[in-house]
């Protein structure tokens, strides 16, 4: 009998630089945790940020802006994405970064605002009639094909439907079929269907099925109240720029000089004042019908200093705007031009705007500090690492850079695997270190041998 070991089918999980990022590490009281949440030292950041989360929770930070500002690789992405990850998934995050806004098809403004929409949610509450329950049975039926031959087609379906109170049998058109294929709606999840629009909505898995393995992270959710069919609050998260969207593509005819005319337009389009002033019109209707409610998000802006006059001139308006998010700011840079001008401003950022903003720093990390973030690196990307080796990527990291010593930890696994070990030790990395130079070293080399490169 032959038998072979195959690869496990499970998904890895991929790993990016702030994969061990949960939150910002704070207890109830609002202190920061020495470590905690991935978070390492930057305590007195980690608190500031901690306080700009109750605000906006709060909403009492609507337009206004922070400036997340120190050396490279000193955590302020992270806080960022921290922030995000406390406000939770129903406060939208939009992260771009300052260079983003060059863009040869649509003016730079027009960028900035795009994002500032995309960072702004609607919370759409309706009532609506619905089918709602746990799957039991689902049966397409097939049909004879209308274009001849032997094919079949699907016709219809029929969908069991259970709830605490009873089960309904329903027979669905086609194409309610398709929504629940797109779904991947299975036996054994919780739907809700609309009676009016056929819209198929899957909230999660029956928590009857809790206890089976699955491979995927699963939302076990109870099983529904009441009857099948039911009136029920729909509530609906959508963005400003998710409506503008909606309301700017063409709407031209079927025949065919019209679908030509769609496909010779360009792809990027940019959407008129004029169409965001009526969509701001109509959901300010919504609000004041109490049917709709306003949820400020946070638009992150990475390398501000990369932005020019003209962008820092946009933003002190837009940020005086009634719908306006929350505006976080990250810069590495000390005191150097704006761009664009012979004006020098600190970070780069014109004054006017700079009164506007809340400053919070971080500080460069300290050798114990460095340790316990290699150390977390190493556990989130499943690599075994002795203490004397730790110790010593420690001190490559005071001598170069933080990012540099996370960089070598995989080439140094590779290294200790092909060498017949699984633990990282001190000859893997005095190796990595040989092949790979800093940023430090490599400009030190440029120094020595200048004249053996084009200037």
């Amino acid at each position: 009998m032959n038998i072979e070991e195959v690869q496990s089918t499970a998904k890895k999980q991929r790993i990016a630089t702030h994969t061990h990022i949960r939150g910002l590490g704070l207890e109830p009281s609002g202190r920061a945790i020495d470590m905690a949440a991935g978070f390492v030292g930057q305590k007195e950041a980690r608190e500031a940020a901690g306080l700009v989360v109750d605000m906006i929770k709060q909403k009492k930070m609507a337009g206004r802006a922070l400036l997340l500002a120190g050396p490279p690789g000193t955590g302020k992405t992270a806080l960022a994405l921290g922030v995000s990850q406390e406000l939770g998934t129903k406060v939208p995050f939009c992260p771009m970064v300052g260079s983003e806004v060059y863009s040869s098809e649509v003016k730079k403004t027009e960028v900035l605002m795009e994002n500032f929409r995309r960072a702004i949610g609607l919370r759409i509450k309706e009532n609506k009639e619905v089918y709602e329950g746990e799957v039991t049975e689902l049966s397409p039926e097939e049909t004879e094909s209308l274009t001849g031959g032997y094919g079949k087609s699907i016709g219809g379906v029929i969908i069991g439907l259970k709830t605490i109170k009873g089960t309904k049998q329903l027979r669905l058109e086609a194409s309610i079929y398709d929504a629940l294929i797109k779904e991947k709606v299975a036996v054994g999840d919780v739907i809700y269907i609309e009676a009016n629009s056929g819209a198929v909505k899957r909230v999660g898995r029956s928590d009857a099925f809790a206890t089976e393995f699955d491979l995927e992270a699963e939302e076990y959710v109870p099983l529904p109240k009441g009857e099948v069919s039911k009136k029920k609050e729909i509530v609906q998260d959508v963005t400003l720029h998710d409506l503008d969207a909606a309301n700017a593509r063409p709407q031209g005819g079927q025949d065919i000089l019209s679908l030509m005319g769609q496909m010779m337009k360009p792809r990027k389009t940019e959407i008129t004042d004029k169409l965001r002033q009526e969509i701001n019109k109509v959901v300010n209707g919504f609000i004041d019908k109490g049917t709709a409610e306003l949820v400020p998000g946070v638009l992150f802006i990475d390398e501000v200093h990369m932005l020019d006059m003209e962008c820092f001139s946009y933003l002190n308006r837009a940020l005086e705007s009634s719908l306006s998010p929350i505006v976080i700011f990250a810069t590495n840079r000390g005191i150097c031009n704006v761009r664009g001008t012979d004006m020098n401003s600190p970070h780069g950022i014109p004054v006017d705007l700079l009164d506007r903003l809340v400053i919070i720093r971080t500080q460069t990390y300290g050798p114990a500090e460095m340790i316990q973030i290699l150390a977390i690196r190493a556990q989130v990307e499943e690599l075994h690492i002795d203490e004397e080796s730790l110790a010593e990527l420690g001190e490559i990291g005071q001598r170069t850079s933080l990012r540099h010593a996370v960089q070598l930890l995989s080439p140094a696994s590779i290294v200790a695997k092909l060498n017949g070990r699984e633990e990282i030790c001190k000859a893997d990395l005095e190796e990595v270190c040989t092949l790979y130079l800093d940023a430090k070293s490599s400009a030190k080399l440029l120094q020595d041998q200048q004249e053996k490169y084009i200037s």
